[in-house]
């Protein structure tokens, strides 16, 4: 019976199973020999179609923002900027170890550096001079990111806000702390779900940007 034959390796097909081990596993699980194992190779022939470790994590960082809508240059700007941020949050959220990555890194590659270009250029065909887009698009990924960042870390999942809430209010008397006891009541008796939304700090982000404008 003839051997099944195995594709050959290249750099897109080494970051593709590099995406989906850290997907998977987490990205602490990401190295070569665990790389390697998963492609089926020894970990030192990754080194023809990867430079290094960094490398590695640079082209799986790219892999993500290919993800990313990339703003309309010459569209309506607030639309694009909200487009684009609430793409950025679900792709952040498929890859759960990627935000980290994001705002610890360079990140140069092609899909990161066509996506950072036309944000720029949506906003400074908008009227925004190279100062302002730079301080616009920095505040509205300051916020979707950090906005994620909490998402992913929270330590409730949504249904678990009530029972949270109730398991706090013994701490929270509100003789000593009447706001955060009437918060807590309005989620304990269902008038305020505790969730909250990423468009609505997006939105008043984009507003007073406008009115820079």
């Amino acid at each position: 019976m003839a051997k099944k034959r195995r594709m050959p390796l290249n750099r897109e097909r080494v970051l593709q199973a590099a995406l989906q081990l850290a997907d998977e596993q987490g990205i602490e699980q990401l190295s070569m020999r665990n790389l390697g194992q998963v492609v089926g190779v020894e970990a030192m022939s990754l080194y023809k179609h990867v430079v290094n470790k960094e490398d590695l994590l640079d082209g799986i960082v790219d892999l993500v923002a290919r993800e990313l809508e990339v703003p309309a240059i010459g569209g309506d700007w607030k639309q694009e900027m909200r487009r684009r941020a609430i793409s950025a949050h679900d792709a952040l959220m498929r890859h759960r170890w990627a935000t980290q990555l994001f705002v610890s890194r360079a990140n140069v590659g092609p899909a990161m550096l066509r996506y950072v270009d036309a944000t720029i250029g949506c906003l400074r065909e908008a009227g925004f001079s190279y100062l302002l887009a730079d301080y616009a698009w920095n505040a509205i990924d300051s916020y979707t990111y950090g906005y994620t960042l909490v998402e992913l870390s929270f330590p409730f999942a949504p249904h678990d806000y009530g029972a949270a809430a109730q398991g706090f209010l013994a701490m929270i008397p509100p003789a000593q702390f009447p706001y955060l006891n009437g918060m807590a009541k309005e989620v304990i008796e269902g008038r305020h779900t505790g969730l909250h939304e990423l468009t609505f700090g997006l939105d008043l982000l984009l507003d007073g940007l406008e009115r820079l404008l």
